[in-house]
């Protein structure tokens, strides 16, 4: 075999699938077009998944208006009813109590009658206004869970536990409008 067909046949063995400049086209746009539409098939494979069948429940009218209901209402009601009044006893055993049975952070002790003596001297007025507005460590109480006359009946509660003689505060007045119910 002389060197001229030696080369050819080596030549010819190792010639590629891509013979012509149009098949190297189509195969470098095959080889990006290829992978893109199968990632796209497979996310829409995996999103698809998560969406109600059509004929469930999940379209009728009272689901959509469920799922877009606000997330919090306001009600707005008349005062009066069966609203409970705590006495003074249960408002200090539920509020007062963590700190002036043992004397947290400057309270006066419950009963203590040296603590007491100056500030029931300044009057049920000043002691109740000190509970509303806070003293000291203790909050404002005024506008938490209990209502002003409940605070008051626990002021008059502890004051008279150490020495104190003061009356229990009238239940506020409600108004005729309130204690009506609402005509329809």
């Amino acid at each position: 075999m002389s060197s001229d067909t030696q080369d050819r046949t080596h030549d010819e063995g190792h010639e590629g699938p891509i013979k012509t400049t149009s098949q190297l086209i189509w195969v470098v746009v095959l080889s990006f077009v290829v992978p893109i539409v199968l990632i796209l098939l497979l996310v829409n494979f995996v999103v698809v998944g998560d969406r109600p069948a059509a004929g469930t429940e999940a379209f009728s009218e009272r689901a959509i208006a469920q799922r877009l209901q606000p997330a919090a209402t306001v009600e707005l009601r008349l005062g009066g009813g069966a609203a409970v009044v705590r006495s003074g006893q249960q408002v200090y055993s539920a509020a007062c109590m963590a700190c002036h049975a043992a004397g947290v952070a400057g309270a006066p002790k419950s009963g203590d009658l040296a603590a007491w003596a100056p500030r029931i001297r300044t009057g049920f007025e000043a002691l109740l206004n000190s509970t509303l507005r806070g003293k000291g460590a203790m909050p404002p109480q005024g506008g938490g869970q209990f209502s002003d006359h409940e605070l008051a009946l626990a002021v008059v509660h502890m004051a008279n536990q150490a020495g104190g003689n003061f009356p229990e505060p009238p239940a506020p007045a409600v108004a005729a409008a309130d204690a009506a119910p609402a005509a329809r």
